[in-house]
């Protein structure tokens, strides 16, 4: 198995280049809900606002890989569970594995920071990718409920859950 040295950190204004680089690549704008050919400033404020608006209810932090920005990782809600979600943004890195390291990096903080051991995701029936990195991580598909668009298509929601033990 490969060992990646990624850093999940707080995401930055100066990550702003990157982020344009994905928002110009269709098939992440597809893969990730994102607009495709999104206007630049437009971008640039949601990004700022991201970057200066930082909730209780959703904490999102970039994913540093060589040097630069290759994505970033989501958790929303963390009260007595929470939701988790990724992107890489850098798609020379999809399939890689690298996903299945960074969720699990940020499960095992948000457990230890926020005593959290209960996590939910939720992925397209079509998003093979990520059903595996979710299933290699351990959770658990527990309903079907939505649809949504993906890849230009709508497709039904799968909802996973995973349980995390509790180490002293």
């Amino acid at each position: 198995m490969t060992v990646y040295d990624f850093q999940i950190r707080p995401i930055r204004e100066n990550d702003f280049p990157y982020v344009l680089a994905w928002s110009q690549d269709e098939a992440f704008c597809l893969a990730n809900g994102w607009e495709v050919n999104r206007n630049e400033q437009e971008l640039y404020n949601w990004w700022l606002h991201c970057v200066n608006h930082q909730s209780e209810k959703l904490l999102r932090e970039g994913v540093e890989f060589e040097g630069r920005l290759i994505g970033y990782v989501d958790v929303a809600d963390c009260t007595d569970m929470a939701e988790v979600g990724i992107a890489i943004g850098d798609r020379t890195l999809w399939g890689q594995g690298m996903g299945t390291h960074i969720l699990q990096r940020q499960m095992n903080h948000t457990a230890k920071v926020f005593g959290i051991t209960v996590f939910y995701a939720e992925t397209h029936e079509t998003n093979i990718r990520s059903r595996r990195m979710l299933e290699k991580v351990g959770f658990e598909e527990v309903s079907r409920v939505g649809m949504e668009a993906y890849l230009g298509t709508e497709v039904p929601l799968i909802q996973y859950r995973f349980n995390k033990e509790v180490t002293k």
